[in-house]
């Protein structure tokens, strides 16, 4: 029985195991799955990755397109409180592509129109709420924007598709 349960939890796809006997002739089988959470693109290539960052698998991650996609050294460790607030955000979580773990500090919104957006280390919940009230209410993805750096507390930094970079005073029409 030991055996048997050894070899299902050496499957990529097993949390955990149990083999029962029971006498005179029944053996019982529980199996509890991971669940997948996000695709992580790490260096040794695209991975299905749990809830606590484990990675369940590198084959036929096509099948999970539909998850949220992590780029970054130690990124699944840390993606989920940011992939649930920034789920709470309709409007952004609508528009997010990928979330990118920059130097293991902080975080990258990737956008589906190629727009990045630039959170800072600490305070990127409130920082969420300001993006979405540019999205929402200010129509700023419907501008010239390739990036939006929500680092400042005291400013929006934005670099438009001609390269120009234009900064706002929170508070201020954008």
């Amino acid at each position: 029985l030991a055996a048997a349960r050894a070899r299902i939890m050496s499957l990529d796809w097993i949390a955990s195991a149990d083999v029962v006997r029971r006498y005179p002739d029944s053996i019982f089988v529980t199996v509890v799955e991971k669940r997948p959470f996000a695709l992580w693109q790490s260096p040794g290539g695209v991975a299905v990755v749990e809830r606590a960052g484990g990675v369940i698998t590198t084959l036929g991650v096509e099948k999970f397109a539909r998850l949220p996609k992590l780029v970054g050294a130690g990124a699944p460790q840390a993606a989920p409180d940011l992939v649930d607030a920034v789920t709470a955000h309709r409007a952004t979580a609508a528009r997010v592509a990928a979330y990118e773990y920059v130097s293991q500090r902080r975080w990258n919104l990737i956008l589906n129109d190629g727009v990045v957006v630039k959170l800072p280390e600490t305070g990127w919940r409130k920082e969420l709420d300001a993006l979405e009230h540019l999205i929402v209410d200010a129509g700023i993805l419907e501008r010239d924007v390739t990036e939006i750096d929500l680092r400042s507390s005291t400013q929006y930094f934005f670099v438009l598709r001609s390269g120009e970079k234009k900064d706002v005073q929170r508070g201020k029409e954008t």
